[in-house]
């Protein structure tokens, strides 16, 4: 159960950090007058989810270090 936890841990994190990203280059490209994910999501609302995302993540994280310093004591 604990190497899930850390690979769902490690898999969220990538996918905030892709969706960070993609909201950059899509407010870069909206600035050029473009857009390639078709104007569905604005990029704040994507770095809204990356947000939301990364709070599981850390949510995740204090988990562990609440079970390693319960196992210590």
């Amino acid at each position: 159960m604990n190497k899930f936890r850390s690979i769902l841990r490690q898999i969220l994190f990538f996918g905030a950090v892709l969706l960070a990203v993609l909201g950059v280059l899509e407010k870069l490209s909206n600035f050029f007058g473009y857009t390639f994910l078709g104007g569905y999501y604005t990029p704040w609302r994507i770095l809204e989810f990356a947000a939301i995302i990364l709070l599981f993540v850390i949510v995740l994280q204090l988990w562990e270090i609440m079970i390693s310093l319960n196992k210590k004591v």
